[in-house]
């Protein structure tokens, strides 16, 4: 069954998507993306497509960060994505990943007089975080700050930095890392959000920490809320506090709800997924899945 893209306004099978070496965006990292998750519903024999407004809202925002046109609205996007997953046939887990960009054929810094197109494909995809509870490592590499990035923004070119604390972390014998802000503060991982349980308390990093907001992350803070009472936080995190909270975890599309067990070779707790962590854990598989009714509307079904 062949994987399928969207690319110059068709569909096809994924290994006909051909682009020129010469394309802008691969020299000089001038596309946003996003990355959507489906999960596939062996009851109702049905792909759940998650969030899809919220990320193609980020998406086009991204857009006009980078001066990309493109001539889709969110419903457009959305009606494109759910096609593309049809066509496949997939009725397993999979990810779909958009990409605006800038697709003149044309080496040159600059975002101006650049024509700008939009693609996407799927694949199937179970975990991402091949660890069921994390070693990690605070990185010596920093998040950009808003003073030359956009935190805010998946620009793919901003990536290189996630990469650097990623291989970091894998080289030293760690599964994931955690990255600092500009002023020495705790932002987010190598591509995913981070929350601590801090007195019974989900804390985490505030929007203007440089971290990006994350839609996973959004999704988890309305959970815990609304389905276990907790108390959410937002606020800067110093690094001193990475050794001394209950539990932890990271949040992300493609991460889910990922449990940390460990920071800098301490144990988080006695080293095992938290009761917090793992409630949270279990309502977030169920409504990705489309099995709580009361968030269905996060759920765009597909067959």
């Amino acid at each position: 069954m062949p994987n399928y893209a969207y690319y110059n306004q068709q569909f096809m099978p994924l290994t006909e998507a051909k682009m020129s070496v010469m394309t802008n965006f691969m020299h000089y990292g001038t596309g946003v993306f996003e990355g959507i998750r489906g999960s596939w519903n062996k009851e109702e024999q049905q792909v759940y497509l998650f969030r899809l407004k919220e990320h193609y809202e980020r998406l086009l925002n991204g857009c006009k960060v980078l001066k990309i046109e493109l001539p889709y609205a969110v419903d457009d996007l959305i009606k494109l994505t759910v096609e593309l997953v049809q066509k496949s046939g997939l009725k397993e887990s999979l990810y779909v990943r958009p990409l605006a960009y800038k697709s003149t054929e044309a080496i040159g810094v600059r975002l101006h007089n650049l024509k700008s197109d939009f693609l996407m494909f799927n694949l199937p995809w179970t975990r991402y975080l091949e660890a069921e509870k994390c070693r990690v490592a605070v990185s010596s590499w920093r998040r950009p700050g808003n003073n030359f990035a956009i935190p805010q923004a998946k620009i793919t070119g901003q990536y290189v930095n996630s990469a650097f604390a990623k291989t970091e972390a894998i080289e030293n014998g760690f599964d994931e890392a955690i990255v600092l802000n500009e002023s020495g503060r705790v932002a987010e991982g190598s591509g995913e959000n981070i929350f601590l349980v801090i007195k019974g308390k989900l804390v985490t990093p505030s929007a203007n920490e440089s971290i990006l907001i994350g839609i996973t992350r959004d999704s988890v803070m309305e959970i815990a809320r609304n389905e276990m009472g907790l108390e959410v936080v937002e606020r800067p995190i110093e690094r001193s506090e990475l050794y001394t909270f209950e539990e932890a975890f990271y949040t992300g599309t493609a991460a889910n709800v990922a449990p940390i067990a460990e920071v800098d070779n301490r144990l988080v707790g006695n080293g095992e997924i938290g009761p917090i962590t793992k409630k949270l854990h279990d309502n977030y598989l169920d409504i990705i899945h489309g099995k709580n009714s009361k968030y269905r509307q996060w759920c765009t079904p597909v067959y």
